[in-house]
């Protein structure tokens, strides 16, 4: 277990790191009221979970070391929204698309409600 959760710690570390580098780069050639950046991360970040779990399915890698570095550990520390884009196409594939719908609409809902209630209680 401490094994796996060093992956997970070194991957998740990368792929902090990357968010800032990718809001850094992002920012020198965008600056707008639209959120570009974490838009190109959440973006970037679904497809390389797709990518890495499409991968290691094929080399039948699924339970391995990796699969904790890549996906969890870095696309974990890249972007939460790859793991919540994942888990929707998952619950379309096994055709549960209210069950999708509906985790998308109370994630988005009470996501929002949650920072408000936050911020309020820090007030």
């Amino acid at each position: 277990m401490l094994k796996t959760i060093l992956y997970i710690a070194i991957g998740g570390a990368l792929g902090s790191v990357l968010r800032y580098l990718t809001t850094v780069f992002v920012s020198k050639f965008w600056s707008n009221h639209f959120p570009i950046a974490t838009f190109i991360t959440n973006f970037l970040g679904c497809f390389l979970i797709g990518l890495f779990i499409g991968i290691l399915a094929k080399n039948q890698l699924e339970e391995s070391n990796l699969k904790w570095f890549l996906i969890t550990g870095f696309c974990g520390g890249y972007t939460t929204f790859s793991a919540f884009g994942m888990e929707n196409y998952n619950l379309f594939q096994s055709n549960n698309s209210l069950l999708a719908f509906g985790y998308i609409a109370l994630s988005i809902v009470l996501g929002l409600f949650a920072v408000w209630m936050g911020l309020s209680l820090s007030k």
